[in-house]
Parts: structure tokens; C-alpha cells; sequence
């Protein structure tokens, strides 16, 4: 029997798994860190602090599996999004944090784009437009504000492959993490636009030269690195790409037509497609499968699983202190607690913008909201509104992407251990939701394609593993009182868009 190890570099941890190549888990070690926030809307990270996470990740899982490590025949490294990608210099040391995917302080650059460059030319050679969201509009922030830093760097890496190439020594990108950069990337050549990049000052030479699949072996783990590892020198490293298209990759999805949503601190949630799909405020990168053919077009929350995380941070310390005493998780208590409290938590409405928001309403001004309050409001319901208001964000989405869905749709990631959560995403889309059996969607992905770039596996093999769980069908009453509270959601952002602007100049003040 031979054994495949999959890493992921996540915005709030990072999670390794092995498993055997018929698909059975046999270990798995998460590591958990915070996210830097200096200023508000700012977010980043400095790399080493990932580069930790995964070696510890892997030495843990290596250790828990106790199989022999020449029976472990590959490793595939996924990761968050990471913006602006790392700066390093000519020694391949980082010259600051990384500014990650939910940072949003590149609004200067973002209007420069638009004005200069244009929104029209942007989405003819990227299909992509511009916002702080964008690797690009970051990258752009720092030539303008650090100009040290600026001419110190050499080269941006995303988070992944900057982990690569510590285990390997060897430099290159993969399809997904370069699309998603945004503007300097060409959609319709799948390489660098040297005209959207002499156009913003951007150096090619920043950007990886080896642009490869997903499945494609980055190198062999260098000598030392597999004596920290506990693993085989030369053992391959797999490409692999974005944590959210990996995630796609291990619920199976290798075809057209497709919707999923990977819903951790963030929501991803996308349609695969071989065809365009333009004018739409959605996000676009090559998949990870069939990079050439296959497109991830997606919108979703900036805080998805994050809000549920701050609400129980912030207001439940009795429930944390007594599962830290022993009791009940505090999430199982809140559920159980929410689940006596009607649809639509009695006339209270969450907006989940608490760090702005991306796709589909592009607005770093948009704010956290509660709206309905009452004296008879209690913790459960505001709790319950929160699961609400991320249903909401999801269906937001999937009507940007447009129609034809399927009648399906597949959500992965922590909100599915909530039996609640599953059916309010079912009752408030009207789609029958279906979930992933194990919690490792990402890591899942990258074992397929670590299996796969060894070949050990093909994607005949990987389509057999059995992944999903049994369907969750709506609840057409309940369906039809959420339509209304979905109404509602959408037009207290359009009341409220012009205040939170204003509140936002206020709060620079």
C-alpha cells in the first residue's frame, strides 16, 4: 500500500492529511495561527509563520500515520489566496508581510487602474476587473507606499509555492494562483500580459517564469527538509493551486457546470465552466483541472465562517468557558439554541460585510449590520440571523453567476458539521445541498493531485472515491418566508450603501 499527503495553507491554520490511495484517511494535524490586521480593512501575514504551520502539519501527520516513509510517495501544497503574493528579495527572503486576500487598502490604486487603463481593456485581457481584492491593485499599493520595500523585491510568490520552494529549492506558480493575481494576467493566453504590466510599471521578472498544471512535480524534498519531515529525500512536491479550487478537486469536480462553495473563514463559491461568462462582477481564474479548457468563476462572502467565529468570540465567553471546562462545544451549544428560533430569526436581518465585501457587490466600504433588533431578541436568535445572513451571501452569489446551477449545489468546508447550517443554506437557495463525508476538502484535492502528478492515480481513480453525503432538500415553506427576508437583505444594503461610505470617511477622520 502506498500513501499520499496533502497540505493546506488556509487563511486561519493550516491542515495536513495522508491518506492511502484507495481514498481512506489514515492521519491528520492542523495548525492554527492569527491573521495580522494593523490597520482596519488591512490584513496580511508574515510567510514564515505558514512555513512553520506546514512543516509542523506535515511532521505531525508523518508521525500520527507511523507508516513507513518510503511508502509515502508524494506531497501536493494548496494555499489562501495570497494577494499581493510574498515580496522577496534577491536572497528569497521575505521583505514584508504578505498583504493576503482580505486586505483592502489599495483603493487609490484601484481608481487608477480603472481611470487609466480601463475597466473595458481589463476584462478583455483578464477577464477580471479591478478592487483592492486583486493581487495586482496590492502589488501596485506597495511600488506607490513602500518604495524601499519596492526596490528590494525580485519576485512575488504566492503562499503555497513559497512553501514549495523552502521544501524544494525550486520557483514556479501554478495556472490558478497566477490568474488569480488579476490584471497583468492574460485569460485568453494562460500567460503574464507584458501590456497590462508595462501599463502599471510592473517588471515581468517579478512574476514566476514556470507557469505549470496543478498536477504538474514542482521537485524532490531537498535532503534537509525530508530529515525535518520525517519523510524520503527527492520525495515529489505536487503544484496543486488555490485552497478553494482544491477544495473543488477533492468533492470531486472535474466537469463543466458544476456549482460549489467553499465556505471556511471566507466563501468561495463557483461555477466551473468551459464557457465565458462575462459582465457578471465575478472573479475568474483557471481551474485546477484541465487549466487550459476549465474556468473557476466565483463570488462570495470576505467573512463567512469569520463573523460566525467573531460572534462566538465576542459574545459567548459562557459557552467558551464551559467547553474549556469540560462542557459541550460552544458551537453545538449555539446551534441547538438557534434551531428553536423561527425562520428568519423573527424579523432580524444580518449583513455579513465585516471587512467590506468582494464579489458580487465589489464595496470595501460595506459594513457589518444588524437590522430588526428588539427586546425580545435573544442571543440565539442574533446567532441564528448570522447563519442567515451567510445563506443570503451565498445565494447573493449564485444569482451573479446566473442560471442553469443544476438543481444541486455543493457546499464543503466547517459550516457543514452544523446540521442547522446545511438545511438554512437548502431553505433560503431552494437547492438541495449536498456535503463532503470527511471535513478535508482542500486536502482532499491536493492528495488527488498529488496521486495524480505521481501517477499513482488517475482521474478515473479519484472519481470513485466516495466524497459526498446524501442530499438535503429544501423546505418549500421555509423557502418561500426566506424569500422575503432575502428581499429585505438585499435592499437594507442599497438603503444603507451611501451611510457606510460616509461612515467609513468618518472613521479616517
Amino acid at each position: 500500500m502506498f500513501y499520499l499527503l496533502g497540505t493546506d495553507i488556509g487563511t486561519s491554520g493550516t491542515k495536513t492529511i495522508l491518506m492511502d490511495t484507495e481514498g481512506n484517511l489514515i492521519a491528520q494535524d492542523l495548525q492554527e495561527y492569527d491573521v495580522l490586521t494593523p490597520r482596519p480593512l488591512w490584513a496580511e501575514q508574515w510567510p514564515d509563520v505558514w512555513l512553520e504551520a506546514a512543516k509542523l502539519s506535515i511532521k505531525n501527520t508523518v508521525k500520527k500515520a507511523n507508516v513507513p516513509a518510503d511508502k509515502i510517495r508524494g506531497i501536493a501544497i494548496s494555499g489562501l489566496y495570497g494577494g499581493s503574493g510574498i515580496p522577496l528579495d534577491e536572497n528569497m527572503e521575505p521583505v514584508r508581510p504578505c498583504m493576503i486576500w482580505m486586505d483592502r487598502r489599495a483603493e487609490e490604486e484601484t481608481k487608477w487602474v480603472l481611470d487609466t487603463i480601463g475597466e473595458e481593456k481589463l476584462l478583455d485581457i483578464t477577464h477580471n476587473g479591478a478592487d483592492p481584492y486583486y493581487g495586482f491593485t496590492k502589488i501596485l499599493w506597495m511600488k506607490n507606499n513602500e518604495p524601499e520595500n519596492w526596490k528590494k523585491t525580485k519576485l512575488f510568490l504566492p503562499p503555497n509555492d513559497y512553501v514549495i520552494y523552502k521544501l524544494t529549492g525550486n520557483i514556479a506558480i501554478d495556472y490558478s494562483s497566477a490568474g488569480n493575481i488579476g490584471g497583468i494576467f492574460d485569460m485568453n493566453n494562460r500567460t503574464w500580459s507584458k501590456e497590462m504590466m508595462d501599463a502599471m510599471g510592473i517588471p515581468m521578472s517579478m512574476m514566476p517564469e514556470n507557469i505549470v498544471e496543478s498536477t504538474d512535480i514542482i521537485g524532490g524534498l531537498t535532503k534537509e527538509a525530508a530529515s525535518e519531515l520525517g519523510l524520503s529525500e527527492g520525495m515529489p512536491v505536487i503544484a496543486s493551486g488555490i485552497d478553494c479550487g482544491a477544495a473543488n478537486i477533492g468533492l470531486g469536480v472535474f466537469e463543466s457546470g458544476i456549482y460549489a462553495a467553499a465556505i471556511g473563514t471566507s466563501m468561495c463559491a463557483a461555477l466551473i465552466s468551459d464557457k465565458p461568462i462575462k459582465g457578471k462582477n465575478l472573479i475568474v481564474w483557471p481551474y485546477l483541472y484541465d487549466a487550459q479548457r476549465l474556468s473557476y468563476y466565483f463570488a462570495g462572502g470576505a467573512t463567512a465562517g469569520a463573523i460566525v467565529k467573531w460572534f462566538r468570540q465576542t459574545m459567548c465567553q459562557f459557552e467558551v468557558e464551559a467547553e474549556k471546562n469540560g462542557g459541550e462545544n460552544a458551537y453545538d451549544v449555539l446551534n441547538k439554541q438557534a434551531a428553536a428560533i423561527p425562520v428568519g430569526s423573527e424579523g432580524l436581518i444580518v449583513l455579513p460585510y465585516f471587512m467590506g465585501e468582494r464579489s458580487p457587490i465589489w464595496d470595501s466600504d460595506a459594513k457589518g449590520t444588524m437590522v430588526g433588533l428588539t427586546l425580545a431578541h435573544t442571543k440565539a436568535h442574533i446567532y441564528r440571523a448570522f447563519l442567515e445572513a451567510v445563506a443570503f451571501s451565498l445565494r447573493d452569489a449564485m444569482e451573479a453567476t446566473g442560471e442553469n446551477l443544476g438543481e444541486s449545489i455543493i457546499i464543503a468546508g466547517g459550516v457543514t458539521k452544523s446540521k442547522l447550517w446545511r438545511q438554512i443554506f437548502a431553505d433560503v437557495t431552494g437547492y438541495s445541498v449536498v456535503c463532503p463525508i470527511h471535513d478535508v476538502e482542500a486536502n482532499m484535492g491536493d492528495v488527488m493531485l498529488a496521486g495524480i502528478g505521481t501517477g499513482l492515480l488517475s482521474y478515473e481513480d479519484v472519481k470513485k472515491w466516495q466524497v459526498l453525503d446524501q442530499k438535503i432538500m429544501p423546505d418549500p415553506q421555509n423557502h418561500e418566508k426566506y424569500n422575503e427576508y432575502y428581499r429585505v437583505y438585499k435592499s437594507v444594503y442599497q438603503n444603507l450603501k451611501q451611510d457606510m461610505k460616509t461612515l467609513s470617511r468618518l472613521s479616517k477622520i
